[in-house]
């Protein structure tokens, strides 16, 4: 009898521990996220079925009117749409520092951007508004740095506007430090700080000692380490988490990691063509070779079958696929596959001049000079005030001999 209490009581003793932890341990967020519509929404998203996304979560914003949540959902929607029609959400034009140092185009609807814009500043009203009220209310200082963040995200990817993008970032971050000293189970603020924290110190020195200065810091591990919480744990940013983690992992050269990062949101959305895009990508730069190049031939042979991608941006298939094959030193094909990029349909400005471009590189380099003078031309027309066009013009006064 004895026994059986002292196991009884242990056994209460477990329970109650593992209460507590499950309660420790669980996410936090606002309750609008957990909406059937919102959901619906999401699924959408993450199809790259941008159009249904936006349907959904623009109903959403009309049935929440003055919520900032709401707002700031919407705005998601619309901004990432705009980002794709672009070719802005192919990882190969981050991967590197010249996305912050070159000059490049972009194709900036004004309409469109009035309504991004009209978007994040309504959210940040509104969200100014409820915390006016009240300093501590977590979702509205969430939903602002949300905002803040994705109006940050379309002045440097579109009009690469640095400065006033950088100053925006750091007033995100700043509303999500806060939500996660109210409320650290509050997870899906560690996507923004932990972007913030990996770019900053990410950044060159000399720019660490400037910006050190105004008590800006920056730590790439902890980072990393904030990313990877909101990717296994966050309930509105574990996807969009987990693609940065990706990201970064590859700039950091650490492919094995970030492939498998890749292939788990595959495997979740199997029709999402960034996903399938980035794998090839991640294979490619692994050194995979012709692996690489017939997971992209895979990709473009998918996007012929109806309703397989919701919306396939086959220009970006062709570019890797043209990188993969350059790697492999076949430029005749890789020198196609680039001037299929450059002149599909709707292809956006920056990744036509960079099609271009190394189609000519790749004609150079098996003495095709004829058309690879074509090639320069074209680019130079496509931008003439990028740093690509400057690259096509000396090329059009030296071939290209590799390097």
């Amino acid at each position: 009898m004895a026994f059986r209490s002292i196991r009884r009581r242990a056994s209460a003793v477990l329970l109650l521990a593992a209460a507590s932890l499950g309660w420790a341990s669980a996410v936090h967020t606002n309750p609008l996220n957990r909406d059937p519509l919102v959901r619906e929404a999401y699924d959408r998203f993450y199809q790259l079925d941008y159009p249904g996304a936006v349907d959904r979560f623009q109903r959403f914003h009309e049935a929440h009117p003055g919520d900032p949540q709401g707002t700031a959902l919407l705005l998601d929607a619309v901004l990432f749409q705009e980002l794709y029609r672009q070719d802005l959400l192919d990882t190969t034009f981050y991967a590197n520092d010249g996305f912050l140092t070159g000059r490049h185009a972009t194709s900036e609807d004004p309409k469109t951007r009035d309504r991004i814009l009209g978007l994040a500043d309504e959210a940040i009203h509104e969200a100014d508004w409820r915390i006016s009220k009240n300093p501590n209310d977590i979702d509205a200082l969430y939903a602002r740095g949300w905002a803040r963040s994705l109006k940050c995200t379309y002045l440097a990817m579109v009009q690469r506007g640095f400065g006033s993008g950088f100053r925006l970032a750091i007033k995100a971050k700043d509303d999500h430090q806060r939500v996660l000293q109210l409320d650290p189970d509050y997870v899906d603020a560690k996507l923004v700080v932990g972007v913030y924290e990996y770019v900053v110190g990410a950044l060159p020195l000399p720019f660490k000692l400037i910006i050190g200065f105004a008590g800006i810091t920056g730590s790439k591990s902890k980072g990393l380490e904030m990313l990877r919480d909101a990717g296994n744990r966050g309930f509105t940013t574990t996807i969009e988490a987990r693609t940065v983690t990706a990201l970064f992992l590859r700039r950091e050269a650490k492919y094995k990691e970030a492939v498998e990062v890749v292939r788990g949101l595959k495997n979740e959305y199997p029709h999402d063509f960034l996903f399938c895009l980035e794998e090839a990508n991640l294979r490619k730069d692994a050194g995979e070779g012709m692996g690489a190049v017939a997971a992209y031939q895979e990709m473009i042979s998918n996007s012929a079958k109806p309703g397989y991608f919701a919306e396939a941006r086959l220009e970006l298939a062709y570019f890797g696929l043209g990188d993969a094959l350059r790697g492999q030193r076949h430029y005749s094909e890789a020198a196609q596959a680039y001037e299929r990029a450059a002149w599909t349909n709707n292809v956006g400005p920056e990744l036509k001049i960079r099609s271009l471009l190394s189609g000519g590189e790749c004609h150079d380099l098996i003495g095709e000079r004829d058309l690879a003078v074509k090639d320069y031309q074209a680019a130079i027309s496509a931008g003439p005030n990028t740093s690509r066009a400057d690259t096509a013009k000396k090329r059009l006064r030296n071939p290209y001999k590799g390097s």
